[in-house]
């Protein structure tokens, strides 16, 4: 069985955003990150950019909610 990976962009043309939307959560948080591979990230320095990324869209979504 191969395993094949779960987070990919549904609409490629987000892909620049969506890149440029995790370099932003990195320099939120603190975290120093490269164009392409990340692979010296620790698992707490990936989770913060994760959920910082998270944060904001939520944060996002409820302000979008609250303006109708």
């Amino acid at each position: 069985m191969s395993q094949r990976s779960s987070n990919k962009i549904v609409v490629p043309e987000a892909k620049a955003a969506m890149e440029q939307f995790k370099m932003q959560a990195a320099n939120e948080v603190g975290v120093s990150l490269n164009q392409g591979y990340n692979g010296q990230l620790t698992s707490r320095e990936a989770g913060s950019i994760g959920g910082q990324m998270v944060k904001k869209m939520i944060e996002k979504y409820e302000s979008e909610l609250s303006a109708k």
